[in-house]
């Protein structure tokens, strides 16, 4: 990858310190749900010891289930290893305001053993594996991001005491490109519109979508890992910021029967001179290098195998209905939004589009396993069979995963998994998918209240 500057430099930081302007750092490192975990540290002490030497962390936090419960059959943390924990080291190129918090900055964590080896199932780290791959052939991955939520005007605290029921949205009805309704929030976009540009974030727009108190904030696109960081710390923020407001949003994938929270990935490549290298010449079908032919190829070939890390949780398949935008076809096509994969632009700006992640999903594990499949597609020389000129929902394809339990059993025997991602990475997702599985099926749900209290 390119060289890069740091949205906050470390000379610069010392200045900050030295000055007042800055006396907190947050250390923080994505975890398998794609949440920032981490410690607050005093400014003067991040620069005079944990800069250079890092930190420690429990190793549990990425062996937890999303209540942050201890669970069985993760073989990196358990009881009878101890609990022990694993190094956290600051990545200065990830150094940058927090304007949410006052006097305070952040820097992103890769994670290592005490033998400095990496912990290979940290989602930073799977993402980097992939892209050392992809930098083997000769490219760079150039990803943005599309991700959508709800706003409500409850508080976390009034939702929760509420049980997540009854919430009031942001807005009443479908604000899809509508001026009037992101207008109605504008406070609370634009503070995150602007806050997010101060963190280093290049904001290019807001929109209003169709589920009530739905929205959409797009950034720039960028180099792979630098977008899935970034998206990591957007939500975060973007949730801190609602708080702050006396508000509440969020990105499940699936928050009620209308519209849900997708998270569409674009993904390009680019050659050592920048050059986009999926363009190919104008004699090339649909203006696609052959290379961006075998990499969506490899898309379609692994979509279904890698449908755990688009869609990682229960709640993620929810969104996969017919007529929803959401896709259910294996599939591509031209500017096609009934297809898995959309390709859109032309030229440099020629580009694919996964549809099948959502708000929930932990970008720096779907866009691994973008790459991965992309690179299969490449090393095996797959040939990108025609595109869906109509309605793929109906059109007879090949339909993604409908739960979360053949999305894990797809994943547990795939030879392409294994061969991309090694042993360790399969087993402990497939381990967080089982978790989530069995605490959903000892769960009594409200449905099930509704459908028996009296009537059966």
């Amino acid at each position: 990858m390119a060289d890069r500057t740091p949205p906050l430099g470390v000379e610069e930081l010392h200045a900050l310190v030295a000055g007042g302007e800055i006396d907190t750092v947050v250390l923080a490192f994505p975890d398998m749900q794609g949440r920032l975990q981490g410690k607050r540290f005093a400014a003067r002490f991040f620069l005079d010891e944990v800069l250079h030497h890092g930190t420690e962390g429990c190793n549990y936090l990425l062996a937890v289930d999303a209540d942050m419960n201890t669970v069985d059959g993760y073989a990196m943390s358990s009881w009878d290893r101890g609990y022990g924990d694993f190094a956290m080291h600051p990545d200065p190129s990830t150094l940058r305001r927090v304007p949410w918090n006052e006097g305070t900055a952040m820097v992103l964590a890769d994670l290592a053993w005490n033998d400095g080896s990496p912990v290979v199932a940290a989602p930073r780290q799977i993402l980097r594996r992939q892209l050392r791959r992809l930098a083997g052939h000769g490219h760079t991955a150039q990803v943005g991001t599309e991700l959508e939520f709800i706003v409500f005007r409850d508080t976390y605290e009034q939702a929760w005491d509420a049980n997540y029921r009854g919430l009031t949205p942001a807005n009443q009805y479908n604000i899809d490109y509508s001026v009037l309704g992101t207008g109605r929030i504008e406070p609370l976009l634009r503070r995150i519109r602007n806050e997010m540009a101060g963190a280093g974030l290049t904001v290019e727009s807001a929109k209003g979508e169709c589920n009530p108190g739905q929205h959409e904030i797009a950034f720039r696109y960028d180099e792979a890992l630098v977008t899935c960081d970034q998206h990591a710390i957007y939500k975060t923020g973007a949730k801190e910021i609602a708080a702050q407001e006396g508000m509440s949003l969020t990105f499940m994938a699936k928050y009620n029967e209308r519209e849900g929270n997708s998270c569409h990935i674009h993904l390009s490549l680019a050659d050592d001179s920048g050059t986009n290298a999926m363009a190919g010449s104008p004699d090339d079908p649909g203006g696609m290098s052959p290379l961006m032919r075998h990499f969506l190829a490899g898309q379609l070939a692994a979509l279904r195998d890698f449908s755990l890390l688009y869609a990682p949780n229960i709640n993620s398949y929810k969104r996969f209905q017919p007529g929803s935008f959401a896709p259910t076809a294996v599939a591509w096509g031209y500017d096609n939004r009934t297809c898995a994969l959309r390709v859109v632009g032309h030229g440099r700006s020629l580009r694919f589009e996964n549809r099948l992640p959502g708000g929930d999903v932990n970008p720096h594990l779907a866009v691994a396993g973008m790459v991965a499949a992309g690179l299969y597609g490449v090393e095996q020389r797959l040939e990108l069979p025609e595109p869906c000129p109509g309605n793929a929902y109906t059109a007879g394809f090949e339909h993604v995963p409908t739960t979360l339990r053949e999305a894990a059993e797809l994943w547990e025997n795939s030879t392409i998994a294994k061969a991309a991602f090694g042993d360790e990475v399969v087993a402990h997702y497939l381990n967080m998918a089982r978790v989530e599985l069995d605490a959903f099926d000892a769960a009594v749900t409200d449905w099930e209240l509704r459908r028996s209290f009296e009537r059966m």
